[in-house]
């Protein structure tokens, strides 16, 4: 079966012409099934990105198990974790084709699939295509879903629903640290890995609570957006040419696409006609031949949509503070992910392992990140607060911790620093706000798709190159100090742009727009 645009959730041309008496505001916006989304979304990040961050202790496991180095070692978490953010681009082709219901289900599949295998590991090289390649191309087939259902559902408090979401987290930091340290304690970490297969399987029925918006009412939500970001650009006086450089988006390739996509169901009506005319085919190769046709324009009109946004005259890449939103996430995410990674053996080499078993230091960046991600969603909520300045003061405060940390060689000192990194770390719930409110609503599974597959970058190279300069030096000092110095650079270029489009501060939509 095709999926229709129900399932599809995104505008195809037709779509985005708007009558002159619009419809009821649908309940599920704000409210409603729109909590349903959150917790799905909630479960997704403790199983998804709480699983990453606890990877740790499998590391530590597999450096033991198979006597490899710890830069090649580390390369197994990184993938996992790189690969998951790298193909958001690619699975927004699938959310455009197939829905983000379809999608996520598919990919919880996949990564439950991939720990499975993994338990059968003989050698490192064999875990970098079961649970790098694999589990984490079905992580990011679930992960991207999760996060574009939000924006979708939410309008006036979209901060707090993705930092309420995002807690998932910090949450599954704590609960899969616990759960794989009595995993592996008690059964190894091969079965450890098979009983966390089984566990990912309930991804499928996160999928399944992604239930599609009507395309009336993406629509209205769209147009509302859109006037509010019309009355401000009325009020500030830049030139045409000014707007152009800074990549708004213009209105013609829209038209143009939607001229392209009028002629695709024409063609199958044609088709359809000259099946049913002909006498000697059975109702049922009529039935495939329609399916088919059907399959064919959803595919079409999916890549259509995908393809205008990257690549298109209407390209995201036109606009200059969301190109540097993504050097920004070249760099920043690896500071993040090398302490979840090489924090074990940090403690270990100060001999502060009796400590740490009390209370593990990843946990208290799990449990700190989880107060950041809602006080800050919370903050940027506020009529007179601008997300952006949120957005940067976090940053400023996690690449000074980054710095700071290997100065710090007790429990007590690391414990300090470490909850500092959870609650600034608590800004990775702006992002997609702050994402959304440089392209627009409907830009946004491909804009933050191509955010965390910049993340996924840095992520992919960030816990093997620690290791490798720790294989080098024998000490983790100067690993934390080259990431924090490229993240500075990453926060550099956010500040040099002009953020002519960022809403600062962010208005809220009035009861009668809403209306």
């Amino acid at each position: 079966m095709y999926a229709s645009r129900e399932d599809i959730g995104y505008d195809f041309g037709e779509d985005s012409k708007v009558g002159s008496k619009p419809a009821k505001r649908n309940p599920n916006i704000d409210g409603g099934w729109a909590w349903m989304i959150v917790f799905s979304s909630f479960l997704v990040h403790i199983l998804i990105m709480g699983s990453q961050m606890a990877l740790g202790i499998l590391n530590m496991e597999w450096l033991e198990e198979f006597n490899q180095s710890r830069g090649l070692t580390a390369w197994v978490s990184s993938l996992s974790m790189g690969i998951t953010l790298i193909v958001g681009p690619f699975i927004g082709l699938f959310i455009s084709m197939c829905g983000c219901r379809m999608t996520a289900i598919i990919g919880g599949v996949l990564n439950a699939l991939g720990w499975i295998l993994s338990a059968y590991a003989s050698n490192v090289h064999y875990l970098f295509l079961t649970f790098g390649v694999t589990a984490g191309i079905g992580s990011g087939m679930v992960y991207l879903p999760a996060v574009v259902m939000v924006g979708q559902y939410f309008q006036k408090r979209r901060a707090l629903a993705q930092g309420l979401s995002t807690t998932g987290t910090g949450f599954g930091t704590f609960l899969m640290t616990a759960l794989l340290k009595y995993l592996c304690s008690e059964f190894g970490w091969r079965n450890a890995m098979f009983i966390q297969g089984a566990i990912s399987l309930n991804l499928c029925v996160c999928g399944a609570l992604m239930r599609p918006l009507p395309p009336k009412d993406l629509r209205e939500k769209y147009v509302v957006r859109s006037d509010s970001e019309e009355n401000r650009a009325k009020a500030q006086s830049h030139s045409t040419e000014t707007i152009k450089s800074n990549g708004v988006l213009g209105e013609e390739p829209e038209k143009k696409e939607e001229a392209a996509n009028e002629e695709v169901p024409v063609s199958v009506q044609h088709a359809e006609i000259g099946g049913k005319s002909g006498s000697g085919r059975s109702m049922y190769g009529l039935r495939l031949f329609k399916t088919v046709s059907q399959l064919t324009v959803t595919v079409r009109k999916g890549f259509a949509l995908w393809y205008s946004s990257y690549f298109g005259a209407a390209s995201l890449f036109t606009n200059r503070v969301f190109v540097a939103f993504i050097i920004w996430a070249l760099f920043a995410y690896s500071s993040f992910v090398i302490p979840f990674i090489h924090l074990p053996e940090i403690v270990k080499q100060y001999n502060l392992s009796r400590q740490d078993n009390v209370f593990p230091l990843t946990s208290i960046i799990a449990i700190v990140h989880i107060f950041g991600k809602v006080i800050l969603g919370i903050v940027s909520d506020l009529p007179c607060i601008s997300t952006w300045n949120v957005f940067l003061m976090a940053n400023f405060t996690l690449v000074t911790c980054i710095l700071t940390l290997p100065l710090m060689q007790t429990y007590v000192g690391l414990a300090v620093v470490c909850a500092l990194i959870g609650f600034s770390s608590g800004y990775f719930s702006l992002m997609p706000v702050v994402t959304e409110d440089l392209v627009g609503t409907k830009h946004l599974a491909n804009a933050y798709g191509i955010i965390i597959c910049a993340n996924g970058i840095s992520a992919l190279f960030g816990p093997p190159f620690a290791g490798w300069i720790y294989d080098i030096t024998q000490k983790y000092d100067f690993s934390f100090y080259i990431a924090g110095l490229l993240y500075m650079v990453g926060i550099i270029f956010l500040l040099i742009q002009p953020c002519i489009q960022m809403k600062q501060p962010r208005e809220k939509p009035t009861e009668e727009a809403q209306v």
